[in-house]
């Protein structure tokens, strides 16, 4: 065999094992999956009540045409800003829930919310 090709296949192979040892390891965090949120406005002008899914991935929380942006912690802390509004709460098994606030054409409102898990 030519040097120059030990010297290719010895870097591929180099490559290869940094690649292999220096990836991240992902694993499944307790509160990934899907979970059914509704959250229940008690002051403000805010929408009285509303339901969506939400999708945790790693921890990390999305919805489907959603500027959401928020995580659950391996505990079961949740953070979350959606829209200007704010959460945060405590999942614990398949359920959990917490408080929001935000704002509504400038006037504050507050509330509640539960998550079930789906």
């Amino acid at each position: 065999m030519r040097p120059d090709r030990i010297r290719a296949l010895l870097f591929t192979s180099l490559l290869g094992s940094a690649a292999l040892f220096s990836a991240p390891v992902s694993a499944q965090q307790p509160y990934d999956g899907l979970w059914q949120v509704t959250v229940v406005t008690k002051t403000g002008s805010c929408e009285p009540s509303t339901s969506s899914t939400v999708t945790v991935t790693e921890g990390q929380i999305s919805a489907p045409g959603a500027a959401i942006s928020g995580k659950v912690g391996r505990e079961g802390l949740v953070r979350v800003s959606i829209n200007g509004a704010y959460a945060n709460g405590q999942l614990s098994g398949n359920s959990g829930s917490g408080k929001w606030n935000g704002a509504s054409a400038g006037v504050p409102c507050s509330g509640r919310w539960e998550a079930s898990r789906q």
